[in-house]
């Protein structure tokens, strides 16, 4: 059997136990083409968010890291929510425990503390309210304080630093994610020299001196409107390349290039067609969080999506 027919078949099996499951599947824009093909919404962390509030879904199978897993269970209580394969770990949301939170608020009482999405729900349960990558320099400019705790992502509080007018403290000052690490300045002035017409867009996770060379930043949701939206014909996109193949797929006549094609999550690459037909036929692996932290959590989410 070819490649493709067997692609074939798993996707019309998870088709077949999605309809009898009455489940709905949330893939991240990082996930590879097949599993975005079969997923019911392609999107980032905010934009799924929202479908996962207002799906009424028996079962959401969240084809993401876990942490996106997490925020499906937190926002839906009563659905069973599944992740695919337990490899689907976020590093950075490892980076900021609980702990962290907790202490950076003792010494600063009086500032806001903002989580990034990208962080477990234990940590967002300490947290004032959280963000996302599309929406943290409004966050921060809502905040209540004129100097806020951001974490993890020292790169993100650095934008939102810079749009929002506001002090931004990173929480902890490494935090980063080793994906968009992997992206230099140099990827971007070789690539504008070698396609002088192409329209530079990056993520706000990569270093301020990625940042400073590109046309516009944004998360990956973002950077599809901005496709969508613009002139250009060719894009050199900063982001890890699930997105490149994403757009390839949505804008055959335009020319996607990737800033760095090594830029690639091990962690989101971990969910495969055969774990999602095997998250659906065998209902695993289920994800719970513990009420006392859910709910708390689930404040600091609800609060995110009301501003």
């Amino acid at each position: 059997m070819s490649r493709k027919s067997r692609v074939q078949k798993l996707q019309a099996e998870v088709e077949r136990l999605k309809e009898r499951l009455n489940a709905v599947i949330l893939a991240h824009n990082y996930q590879i083409p097949e599993v975005q093909e079969i997923a019911d919404f392609v999107g980032d962390s905010l934009d799924l968010s929202r479908k996962a509030v207002k799906t009424d879904a028996d079962v959401i199978v969240f084809c993401g890291v876990n942490f996106m897993a997490e925020m499906a269970k937190i926002l839906n209580p009563d659905k069973t929510v599944l992740i695919p394969s337990l490899k689907a770990r976020c590093p950075m949301a490892d980076q900021l425990p609980a702990r962290l939170v907790r202490e950076a608020k003792l010494r600063h009482p009086d500032w806001t503390f903002i989580t990034y999405v990208n962080t477990l729900a234990e940590a967002k349960a300490e947290a004032d309210v959280c963000c996302t990558s599309a929406n943290a320099p409004k966050i921060v400019e809502q905040a209540p304080s004129d100097t806020v705790l951001f974490g993890p992502d020292r790169n993100l509080a650095w934008y939102a630093e810079r749009v929002s007018g506001k002090r931004v403290v990173p929480v902890p000052p490494y935090g980063h994610c080793y994906v968009h690490k992997k992206f230099r300045p140099e990827h971007i002035q070789r690539l504008r020299e070698a396609h002088p017409d192409a329209y530079v867009l990056v993520h706000p996770e990569c270093d301020p001196e990625v940042q400073e060379l590109a046309d516009r930043i944004g998360s990956t949701n973002q950077m599809v409107r901005y496709v969508g939206e613009g002139d250009a014909e060719v894009f050199v996109i900063g982001t890890e390349v699930g997105l490149v193949e994403r757009l390839r797929r949505m804008y055959p006549e335009k020319r996607f290039i990737p800033a760095n094609p090594d830029a690639v999550c091990l962690e989101m690459k971990s969910i495969t067609l055969e774990a999602v037909r095997d998250a659906l036929r065998d209902m695993k692996f289920e994800v719970e969080v513990p009420e006392d932290i859910a709910s708390r959590a689930r404040m600091a989410i609800e609060k995110m999506l009301s501003m």
